[in-house]
């Protein structure tokens, strides 16, 4: 770990799986890079913790295979019936936060990355470079999470203005319990998801999505499929949140600034395919750093656009008066369902 006052050609916000996977990519290119982030040790947060075939591609392409629970494709439930699809590119892994984040750091560490514990509140930019942290760099690529400060600070932020009673938060807690499942189960209730994803063979982790203000435990008793598995189950951990869910931002490129991953903007979680899309926006950003910043948001856009569009009409309809349909559809039309899946998790 360096101390601020560091040089260096790239500057990495955010030490999250985005903030390591993009040092890895800069580091695998041959530039120097230093990572800021204000947290110790393995970092965790609330989410679903499933890496689908795409992501966990990704990740073996950066030297990084973590251990994990294998996941067989995505179950749609609700309390008449289920449709499933299996992935046809292979399997995809359940994998802990904090395991996924440990093994991207020491990856980090064994090319080099340099790593700093401090926290960036302003940015200053000009022409020839970039200034944060007391760090002088060519670039900057934000990659600090949903309340990006970075995003904030380079005046990149758009301040949402949509209802907030559709405003979604996620809620996250890991049970000590033999893994009923190899698929990723979406359970949908009259107003929350539950998320259930195996990470190991004696850990389950659940995660539920909906508007503010959820109990947990008695949004969780409301599915009874999953509350009778891990009711008497030990919990492993606090309940972790997030969210508002939604953000967006002006651009994603400025000058000498990049955003990537959540700190670009998101939409919701509902398709669990963060990650992957956050990995491939790493790879871009680093690509085309050198380009005009046009080549990033035109790089942005393609990686994003299936993401974006599929999860956008989903979460629509999720908190429409037509979210009673959705269960009904899928099992209805299984090819379109499976359609969507594999085009997310490739």
């Amino acid at each position: 770990m360096s101390e601020p006052g560091t040089r260096t050609e790239i500057l990495v916000v955010g030490g999250g799986p985005v903030g390591l996977a993009t040092a890895i990519e800069a580091r695998l290119a041959g530039r120097e890079v230093v990572v800021v982030e204000p947290r110790s040790g393995p970092v965790d947060k609330a989410c679903g913790e499933g890496l689908m075939p795409g992501a966990l591609a990704g990740l073996r392409r950066l030297g990084v295979d973590p251990a994990g629970h294998p996941l067989t494709g995505i179950s749609y439930r609700d309390s008449h019936r289920h449709v499933d699809h299996l992935f046809v590119t292979g399997p995809g892994r359940g994998v802990r936060r904090t395991t996924l984040h440990a093994d991207l750091y020491a990856r980090c560490i064994e090319l080099g990355a340099t790593h700093v514990r401090a926290r960036v509140d302003r940015i200053a930019q000009s022409p020839d470079g970039v200034r944060a942290a007391g760090i002088e760099a060519r670039f900057l690529i934000a990659c600090d999470g949903l309340h990006s400060t970075a995003r904030r600070a380079s005046g990149l932020a758009v301040v949402s203005r949509g209802r907030r009673d559709r405003r979604r938060f996620g809620l996250r807690r890991h049970f000590r319990v033999e893994a009923w499942t190899d698929l990723v189960e979406v359970h949908w209730g009259a107003g929350v998801e539950a998320y259930v994803t195996p990470v190991a063979d004696d850990v389950v982790g659940v995660a539920l999505l909906g508007p503010a203000g959820i109990d947990y435990t008695a949004a969780l008793a409301t599915f009874p499929e999953v509350w009778e598995r891990v009711r008497e189950a030990e919990p492993l951990g606090p309940v972790r949140g997030a969210g508002p869910l939604r953000q967006r931002s002006r651009r994603r490129a400025l000058g000498r600034i990049r955003l990537v991953g959540d700190a670009s903007g998101y939409v919701d979680a509902l398709t669990g395919e963060g990650l992957r899309v956050g990995f491939a926006q790493a790879r871009a950003a680093v690509a085309t750093l050198d380009d005009d910043p046009r080549a990033y948001e035109r790089a942005w856009t393609e990686a994003t656009r299936d993401y974006r569009v599929l999860t956008s009409g989903l979460v629509g309809l999720a908190t429409s008066p037509a979210r009673a349909a959705i269960m009904p559809a899928a099992a209805g039309l299984p090819w379109l369902y499976g359609a969507i899946v594999e085009r997310l998790a490739r």
